[in-house]
């Protein structure tokens, strides 16, 4: 819906109900928002029109069957037929809520961000950032002399495969097109339960809350059923099984590590695992990292639904958009975690080269699995929900602290304010992590008037959690603060993945649960594996940057 502030006129396009109006709004009382519809001749019925001239201005009367419809004068266009009022319910800068008869309407303003193109200087950078990121890798690894270079680049040359394709060739666009239309269907879906549960609250919720609480996180919960009904038939494993085949035969993988790698693209952290449960005891170190790494760069498919919705809000068009890159990043990301895990611990021992997926099955029968899979979404769904309330609480302290202690008393503040142009008005944790998080973001593509933004997201993603750093990107796009939409789009890979410092518990704790032999060596790899989940979603990144 557009709304001319200069001419008080508006128009919208409801294409799904093939309904197009416009005509002039007013605003009475303060908080009535007031739309005089232009005629329609087909729909109102207008049969003739008399134009009168008086001076020099013209005036033109709408009439059916002698009765005037309405006029249109230098005024704008008046009519008591066609006439709707709406009472304001909310309005700031880039959203307005109206309510007419107990229906709500929500519209958001997203500014049109430009959309850059590749050049040799984004190749440039992409380049060199490969090889920023491939020299930490080597400095950082346990036995430098043993690494793998054809393993290296053979991965490599497999998640540039993937991105080439995703983003370039239309036929494999149009795959993981079909497969995002898949993720906004499953928004849909839940939409229709979560509105009988919660009624109105699930679709006409005005505040950010609202909408995260009754929108975002039952898309979780429906997802983890979903998810294990597929997995109860089998059709998840046939998957895994065929892509852990490509990735084992292209980078000479364990059997175990190739389902582990292709498991985690679809599955959680401690639900991948359970493919290959009765290897992870006899796993070597490498593997485990591999197992680990994997796990914290990709992100599971239910989260993955509500990331889509979060960025996507209502608009299919924009859902279809991220559901599409999460989707890549996710796939991308698991060549990308055993690069960088071979890196810092390379493969030294004989494997099992055996690729058999466990038989363990989640219920007896499809109704248990539901069960099973639903109560594990409540209790994800809860998680994050309760992950998101004490970290954005720890966050609000820090910057209780950092801004009205030390900013306030110090003038650091204004400072700030100065050095930054208005970038950042206080010292806050935002401002470090922006700082802190910047040259990686230059090098990964990001243009120089963004990097703050994105480094402060990356900051966020790994010392709290990436749905904490989406909830910041969401608000960052909304409120039009990118330079390019190409910022937007590489800090989606960025964030994409489980790569922070209270997933080195959880895996401990969940992988632990199913191998009790190797807790030990598990809690040993943990800050290991959330270098290697980090690496993973920069490796993807910077090519990402190269390509859009």
């Amino acid at each position: 819906m557009v709304l001319n502030a200069t001419d008080n006129s508006f128009s919208y396009n409801l294409e799904k109900l093939d309904v197009q109006s416009s005509g002039n709004w007013t605003v009475q009382d303060s908080n009535v928002l007031v739309f005089a519809y232009n005629p329609n001749l087909g729909s109102y019925g207008v049969d003739s029109v008399v134009m009168q001239q008086e001076g020099n201005q013209t005036t033109l009367d709408y009439l059916n069957e002698g009765e005037l419809l309405g006029t249109l004068n230098e005024n704008g266009f008046q009519t008591n037929k066609n006439e709707r009022r709406f009472e304001i319910t909310a309005l700031s800068d880039n959203e307005l809520s109206i309510e007419e008869n107990g229906v709500h309407f929500n519209y958001r303003y997203e500014p049109d961000v430009p959309v850059s193109s590749i050049n040799m200087n984004s190749i440039g950078r992409g380049i060199l950032g490969m090889f920023v990121l491939l020299l930490l890798c080597w400095l950082m690894s346990s036995n430098r002399r043993a690494i793998n270079w054809k393993l290296v680049f053979t991965g490599l040359g497999l998640q540039l495969g993937f991105a080439l394709g995703v983003l370039k060739v239309p036929f494999i666009n149009s795959m993981f097109e079909v497969a995002g239309n898949f993720f906004v269907s499953i928004l849909n879906f839940t939409q229709e339960g979560a509105l009988f549960v919660f009624g109105d609250l699930a679709i006409n919720s005005d505040s950010i809350g609202f909408i995260f609480a009754f929108q975002i996180l039952p898309t979780i919960v429906f997802f983890s059923a979903l998810t294990s009904v597929l997995f109860y038939f089998g059709i998840i494993q046939k998957v895994v099984w065929l892509l852990a085949w490509v990735m084992k035969k292209t980078m000479g993988l364990s059997g175990a590590e190739s389902l582990s790698a292709a498991g985690n693209i679809f599955l959680g952290q401690t639900e991948a695992p359970l493919l290959i449960k009765p290897y992870i005891d006899n796993m070597t170190k490498s593997e485990l990292l591999t197992l680990m790494g994997g796990g914290m760069a990709t992100i599971a498919g239910g989260v993955m639904a509500a990331y889509i919705g979060f960025l996507g809000g209502d608009d299919p068009v924009r859902q279809l958009f991220y559901a599409k890159h999460l989707l890549a990043a996710s796939v991308m990301s698991a060549p990308a975690a055993v690069v960088a895990a071979k890196m810092l611990l390379p493969q030294t021992e004989k494997v099992n080269e055996e690729m058999q997926i466990s038989e363990e099955k989640i219920g007896h029968n499809v109704l248990e699995a539901i069960s099973n899979g639903t109560t594990d979404g409540i209790k994800l769904a809860v998680n994050v929900g309760a992950m998101l309330l004490v970290f954005l609480a720890l966050v609000a302290m820090v910057n209780y602290a950092l801004s009205d202690i030390i900013g306030n008393y110090t003038g650091l503040n204004d400072k700030i304010a100065s050095l930054t142009g208005g970038r950042y008005n206080e010292f806050t944790l935002q401002l470090i992590l922006g700082y802190v998080g910047a040259p990686l973001s230059w090098l990964m593509g990001v243009c120089k008037e963004d990097i703050y933004l994105v480094g402060q997201l990356l900051g966020e993603k790994v010392i709290l959690n990436e749905f904490v750093a989406y909830v910041s990107l969401g608000e960052l796009k909304s409120a039009g603060m990118f330079a390019e939409e190409k910022s937007i789009i590489i800090a989606t890979y960025i964030l994409c993945g489980f790569a922070n410092i209270p997933s080195i518990g959880i895996q401990i704790g969940g992988i632990g649960a199913i191998a009790p032999k190797s807790r030990t060596t598990l809690s040993e790899l943990g800050v290991k594996a959330l270098i290697v989940g980090t690496f993973a979603s920069f490796f993807t990144a910077v090519l990402v940057g190269m390509l859009i």
